[in-house]
């Protein structure tokens, strides 16, 4: 194919088989919230308990979840793709770190988590981020900063997402984008298609279903991740 620059997407479709629920269901609602309510810095302000504890029981889910074949399968590339390699994640689990555990990803592999991740939190104050792998507190002091406060390391609503300027000079380089169970309806993911394309990079989604965005792909295939994903990788890599 005479590829060698990669960026790769993923998103929630990516960990549903291993039984990470989206919890935004069909009315909106995440696991019973309105997301203005769990997911900006005005909830956080205005209820912290709450929000606290909505975050805290999607941290313990993660003990109850593994990484499935289409994780695996990543993990694979990461380790074997003798290039640049960035994979973008709009997940907060840790699924991708698991599955590539054992694993030695090859120099030019990165991965980048967009949205932050559950098992870290970040102070108020001073913005340094922790690992973090128990329940926080309503108002958590901080070991950082003596008027900070603990928060989920989770990028809310009206926030910018993380790395973006590294994303971004990834997709303006890039020769393969690939976008692998995201719906097409989150900014400013939905738009790195369209920076790829004019990159002038050849765009493949794999998804159960297509997106909203499928016409920007070149290429579409549909079902399961741990299907698709692995397929689709050994294709790459019997191609390099």
């Amino acid at each position: 194919m005479g590829l060698s620059r990669l960026v790769i997407l993923t998103g929630s479709g990516v960990s549903a088989e291993s039984g990470v629920p989206t919890f935004r269901a069909a009315d909106g609602l995440w696991l019973g919230h309105r997301v203005e309510d769990v997911a900006t810095p005005e909830a956080f302000a205005r209820d912290p308990a709450l929000v606290q504890d909505f975050y805290n029981r999607r941290r313990r889910q993660l003990a109850e979840v593994q990484p499935n074949a289409a994780h695996r399968a990543l993990a694979r590339l990461a380790a074997e793709w003798r290039s640049d390699c960035l994979l973008v994640t709009q997940n907060v689990d840790d699924l991708h770190e698991r599955a590539q555990a054992g694993t030695s990803p090859g120099s030019g592999f990165r991965l980048i988590q967009m949205h932050g991740e559950l098992l870290k939190a970040v102070c108020t104050a001073s913005g340094r981020v922790c690992e973090w792998r128990d329940d926080l507190q309503a108002r958590h002091p901080s070991p950082h900063a003596a008027d900070g406060l603990l928060r989920p390391h989770i990028v809310w609503f009206g926030e910018l997402p993380l790395e973006m300027d590294t994303i971004e000079a990834a997709l303006g380089r890039c020769d393969l984008f690939v976008s692998i169970g995201t719906s097409g309806a989150v900014w400013p993911a939905v738009g790195f298609v369209q920076q790829a394309r004019r990159a002038g990079a050849r765009t493949v989604e794999l998804n159960l279903e297509p997106s909203l965005n499928q016409e920007m792909f070149d290429e579409g295939r549909y079902g399961l991740a741990s299907q698709i994903v692995p397929a689709f990788v050994d294709e790459l890599l019997a191609d390099r």
